[in-house]
């Protein structure tokens, strides 16, 4: 065999050699080029992980304090609440009590026999009762209820204590309460303070009245927390 053939066999027998070789070469850069990639998804996966959950901290955080405020807020309303609810039952003797429609407010609002004019020293409990509603229960609907004593037939009665809880109505519009939430209803003679008393007599007065209704959510747990205080 001479030289030049001696020399195309050996290139023969090198190439494929050099060629296996450079496809090992190759694929082992793709390969780790396919994990460098893997690992810098990765890592910029992590990062914006890390990203989220801070920022899911920083709302947790705020939403947290912001919660803080709210309840400090409602805390000092309901203080405060208390507080005017009190100051009523006190100054007016006003009787509040829990009712199935929320709470019922008694207040020294009395009516001259066969009258359903507003007497003047009942202004000052009527204008602490609606601004304690403006401000606490602004959503609230509200019945004025009227009653009179025995004196005269039942459906004079009604129509008397109905005239009585419109011109309670009235009033209380004029003082800024919305008419909207306010209705007055007239229950006659039923439900008598002292039974039987009417005209003159000894208690008659307090047949001839009117009750207010105040329908607000949660309004029994405001009465509750109050003790017996408030009856």
């Amino acid at each position: 065999m001479n030289a030049t053939m001696k020399s195309m066999v050996a290139s023969l027998l090198i190439a494929p050699l050099a060629t296996g070789c450079a496809t090992k070469g190759a694929l082992r850069r793709a390969i780790e080029g396919e994990q460098q990639a893997r690992m810098a998804a990765d890592s910029a996966v992590m990062r914006q992980a890390q990203a989220d959950a801070q920022t899911l901290r920083t709302d947790l955080d705020a939403t947290r304090n912001e919660l803080r405020s709210e309840v400090s807020s409602l805390r000092a309303d309901l203080n405060a609440l208390r507080s005017e609810l009190q100051g009523m039952r006190t100054e007016f003797g006003a009787k509040i009590s829990s009712v199935e429609e929320g709470m019922q407010f008694i207040l020294p609002v009395h009516f001259d026999f066969n009258d359903s004019n507003l007497r003047p020293e009942a202004v000052p409990a009527l204008n602490r009762f609606a601004q304690v509603v403006q401000r606490y229960y602004p959503a609230a609907k509200i019945t004025v209820e009227g009653f009179a004593d025995p004196a005269g037939s039942a459906a004079y009665n009604r129509g008397l204590s109905t005239r009585r809880a419109e011109s309670v109505r009235s009033f209380l519009t004029t003082n800024g309460l919305d008419a909207a939430r306010l209705s007055a209803i007239g229950y006659g003679e039923t439900r008598q303070v002292t039974p039987g008393a009417q005209r003159d007599e000894l208690g008659a007065e307090l047949n001839r009245r009117v009750v207010f209704v105040v329908e607000a959510k949660d309004a029994n747990l405001v009465i509750s927390s109050m003790g017996d205080g408030t009856r």
